[in-house]
């Protein structure tokens, strides 16, 4: 028997019963349904995280001053001055795997125009800032060497920070109150968004680390070169724990601090924290699409079930057909066809409903979704597989019938 006739037969053979076909069918369209849709959302997770790391900085480490303690009370990092302009200076000549280091400080200001006034988070900066921290101009210039080390009265503004101030108007060129200290808007920076946990990114204001220090936040009379950070640029994401280590023991050495003598300073590497995040997020992608791969096993076990049924159901003809010459491996070959074609419908069936439920739920449930390919792929020939397995048993059992047997049967 061809294998055109075989697949006809076995088309034939579940058209005569649709309603029950459709229904084995059930399982398998849910399975694959929930494994595109779980992987969809889950990839789309994924993939809000890498742009939270390309936001924050993907080779980008902190570094804050250490901790202050008085009465015997820790007060937290950045509390005590350990941190200066010079150490950055080091950082940046010494550390091989060190692109560059920027010192800033950072405040709160109120920024004030005649049409409006807004509170944001300000920076005083070196021009070293922007590589660090991969900042881009969208409009203006950038804050240079020259108007950090004459102190100048110039600012930076976010895109959150210039919308709330100036509304429609070019703020280029204008004149805005920071502090009560008037100063000119030089630059606009490129707009960066919101991170995962809501925080603004473009909420921001930007001016040089001698205007902050001297006449936004005051000297510290202690160490007059003190700053509340620095930020390090590592050359290579993929080796940034060794950039790291070559920024504590530059730190260690430029501090003078002993073996054994804990550091007094605090590095943070921004990305970490988003990459594990990542890492969560795909073993947890990975669970939900074992979880509903479940779905497909049940959808198996429901089309080896309907078959064993269509099985007795059809004793007699399959006697006859065996009676007229029929061989074992044709009745085999049947009964697995008819098995598949259930399983693969349900596939493409299951693939279509959880692409409508991908896009269902990132338009109508807030959710990020990355539709690709592969998941459905795989769904689809893991639906096929289980057609062909659990189909076997109940095309075993119709070949192995003798055609007296079949012919006897009531």
């Amino acid at each position: 028997m061809r294998a055109a006739d075989i697949v006809r037969s076995a088309s034939r053979a579940l058209r005569g019963n649709k309603l029950r076909s459709a229904l084995t069918t059930l399982g398998v369209i849910i399975g694959v349904a929930s494994v595109v849709v779980m992987v969809a959302v889950g990839q789309g997770t994924q993939a809000r995280i890498k742009e939270e790391i390309e936001k924050l900085g993907a080779s980008v480490i902190i570094v804050v001053p250490g901790s202050a303690n008085t009465a015997g009370a820790r007060l937290g990092a950045g509390t005590r001055p350990t941190l200066s302009e010079d150490d950055a200076a080091t950082i940046k000549a010494d550390a091989a795997g060190v692109v560059t280091a920027a010192s800033s400080t950072a405040g709160v200001a109120q920024l004030a125009t005649a049409i409006d006034n807004w509170s944001s988070g300000i920076y005083g900066i070196t021009e070293d800032y922007f590589v660090a921290r991969d900042w881009r101009l969208a409009a203006g210039r950038q804050i240079d060497e020259q108007d950090v080390e004459t102190g100048a009265k110039v600012i930076m503004l976010g895109a959150t920070a210039a919308e709330k101030i100036f509304r429609d108007v070019d703020p280029i060129g204008q004149t805005i109150r920071v502090n009560h200290l008037p100063m000119e808007v030089i630059g606009l920076l490129h707009s960066k968004g919101q991170t995962m946990d809501g925080s603004d990114l473009d909420d921001i204001a930007l001016v040089p680390l001698s205007t902050a220090r001297d006449q936004l936040f005051g000297r510290n009379v202690a160490k007059t070169r003190s700053v509340s950070m620095i930020t390090v640029k590592a050359a290579d994401e993929r080796h940034i724990d060794e950039a790291i280590e070559e920024v504590r023991g530059v730190l260690r050495f430029q501090h003078r601090l002993a073996p054994g003598q804990l550091d007094d300073f605090r590095i943070n590497n921004i990305a970490e924290t988003a990459r594990l995040q990542e890492q969560s997020s795909a073993a947890l992608t990975q669970l939900l699409a074992a979880i509903a791969s479940i779905s497909l096993l049940v959808g198996g076990i429901g089309i080896m079930n309907i078959m064993l049924v269509s099985v007795t159901e059809r004793t007699r003809e399959i006697g006859v057909r065996m009676a007229i010459g029929a061989k074992p491996a044709a009745i085999l070959a049947q009964f697995l066809t008819e098995a598949t074609i259930l399983s693969v419908a349900g596939g493409i069936a299951g693939a279509a409903v959880g692409f409508a439920g991908a896009i269902i739920a990132e338009r109508y449930l807030g959710m990020r979704v990355e539709l690709t390919i592969d998941p459905v792929v795989l769904a689809f020939l893991f639906s096929a597989l289980v057609g062909l397995v659990f189909g076997l048993y109940p095309a075993m059992r119709a070949a192995r019938k003798s055609p007296l047997e079949a012919l006897r049967y009531e």
